[in-house]
């Protein structure tokens, strides 16, 4: 099956800062995959091994996903969905690389994290990345259509994704701001954007989540999330976690956000940006990446 994991081999492993570490992934099963198109924001599969399990394997031409549900938990391997930080083809070798938040507080670190911080070139998980063998396998949110000025915004889990964008639009003559929050002042990374959109970096450095991006964003005085929920909001002009009506929208105006993190921090964003100054539906995509004291599922 075209979309079926394949087999990723660490190639190098490099610590950015005290939150991020780069984990860049070779191997000939990773020559298939690429794109003819900008990556941006595209989100891809990781399957990590169980402990003193193997990776889970795949019968050709398998619903890959059916498949796995149906293996056993404990020698399944856990799933996570991450975004491309860089994919680069050599002559004999195609790199992919991810950027990995350690989220070293306590109660966050989960199996992917503690992978990536104990990850050495020659470990192995499985992709499911886009190929240049089949048609488009979806997630790429970003899509800025005719808008002239771009607004990004999201937090360390955020970054990977707000930074290939930028990268992508290196030689676009668009205008925008892109709001990074990260854990601490040493999380800073480098971006090579254009010079049209500007990056700002909100080190929390002890304070609340969220709070510096709805500062930044001109967001005040919200009313508190409504009842709690394990799923993640999702909501872009083609899809609504939430049930609402898709409808046709009217023509895009001059701005377009790009909203992602924390999903309750995504929501109270959302309700001001949508509801109270009335963005059109078009004009933005609201990601939630993860939630504060639910396990993600993949």
């Amino acid at each position: 099956m075209l979309t079926a994991p394949l087999k990723a081999i660490v190639h190098s492993v490099t610590r950015l800062s005290p939150n991020f570490i780069r984990v860049a992934f070779s191997g000939p099963e990773l020559s298939v995959v690429g794109s003819t198109s900008p990556l941006y924001d595209q989100r891809i599969k990781l399957i990590f091994p169980s402990t003193n399990h193997p990776l889970p394997e795949f019968p050709a031409d398998c619903n890959w996903y059916k498949h796995w549900v149906g293996l056993p938990q404990d020698t399944r391997g856990v799933m996570r969905t991450y975004s491309i930080r860089s994919l680069t083809k050599a002559a004999d070798a195609t790199f992919l690389t991810v950027d990995f938040v350690l989220h070293t507080s306590p109660g966050l670190t989960g199996p992917a994290s503690t992978w990536a911080s104990n990850a050495t070139p020659g470990d192995e998980l499985l992709v499911v990345a886009p190929r240049l063998d089949s048609e488009s396998m979806g997630g790429i949110e970003f899509n800025y259509g005719t808008a002239s000025n771009v607004i990004l915004a999201g937090d360390e889990t955020a970054a990977p994704a707000i930074a290939r964008i930028l990268e992508d639009l290196a030689h676009s003559e668009l205008q925008g701001t892109a709001l990074i929050e990260i854990p601490e002042s040493e999380d800073v990374l480098k971006i090579d954007g254009p010079a049209s959109i500007t990056v700002k970096w909100l080190p929390r450095n002890g304070r609340p989540h969220g709070e510096l991006l709805k500062e930044a964003l001109a967001i005040h005085h919200m009313e508190e999330d409504a009842a709690a929920t394990e799923e993640l909001l999702w909501e872009t002009p083609e899809y609504s976690s939430t049930g609402e009506k898709i409808t046709p929208s009217r023509a895009r105006g001059d701005d377009y956000y790009w909203i992602a993190g924390e999903s309750g921090v995504v929501t109270s964003i959302r309700r001001s940006l949508v509801k109270e100054k009335g963005l059109d539906r078009s004009q933005v995509a609201f990601m939630g990446y993860w939630k504060h004291g639910v396990s993600m599922k993949g």
